[in-house]
C-alpha cells in the first residue's frame, strides 16, 4: 500500500464499506433488469428504455467499484451468495406496476445513497481522496436520478388523478 500513501487498517474499513456497496449494487442492477424485461402498460416505452439506461449505468459503477477495491489492494466480494448476505437492498417481484417500480427504486436509490455517504465518512477517516472523488460524483448522478424518477412519478399521480375524476 505504500504507493497511495494510506493506512492498511484505515483501508480495510473503507474496502468493507465499498463491498456493501458494491453488493447493493448487484442487486440494484438485477432489480433494473427484472424491471426493464417486465414493465407494461402504457409507459413501456419510455420505463423500458430508462431501466436499460440505468442498468448500464449500474453495471459500469459495479465494474468501478471492484476496480477501486483491487487498486486499495484488497479483493471485491464476488459471488451471489455474499451479495445476498451483506447487501442492504432486496430483491423485487416481478409483476409490479411502473408507479410501484419507480417507488422501489426511489426507495433503494435512498438506501444506496445512504451507503455511500458512510463510504465517503470512512473514506474521509483514512485520508483516501480517490474514493471520496469516486464515491462523490455516484452521489450527485444518483440524486439527479432520483428527482427525475419523483418527477415522472408526481406527473404520473396526477394523471392516475385526472383520469378518475
Amino acid at each position: 500500500m505504500d504507493y497511495l500513501n494510506l493506512d492498511k487498517n484505515k483501508t480495510e474499513k473503507t474496502v468493507y464499506e465499498i463491498n456493501v456497496l458494491l453488493a447493493d449494487y448487484h442487486l440494484y442492477y438485477q432489480k433494473l433488469r427484472n424491471f426493464h424485461w417486465n414493465i407494461t402498460g402504457s409507459n413501456f416505452f419510455e420505463l423500458h428504455e430508462k431501466f436499460e439506461v440505468m442498468y448500464d449505468d449500474a453495471k459500469i459503477k459495479i465494474d468501478e467499484l471492484a476496480e477501486r477495491i483491487l487498486t486499495l489492494r484488497h479483493r471485491p466480494v464476488s459471488n451471489l451468495s455474499e451479495y445476498m448476505e451483506i447487501s442492504n437492498l432486496k430483491e423485487s417481484p416481478s409483476d409490479l406496476t411502473d408507479v410501484e417500480m419507480i417507488e422501489r427504486l426511489l426507495r433503494d436509490h435512498a438506501v444506496i445513497l445512504g451507503q455511500m455517504r458512510k463510504v465517503v465518512n470512512v473514506a474521509n477517516n483514512g485520508g483516501d481522496e480517490g474514493t471520496i472523488d469516486l464515491i462523490g460524483a455516484y452521489i450527485r448522478e444518483m440524486e439527479k436520478t432520483s428527482w427525475m424518477l419523483d418527477a415522472w412519478r408526481m406527473k404520473t399521480h396526477e394523471t392516475l388523478k385526472v383520469n378518475l375524476s
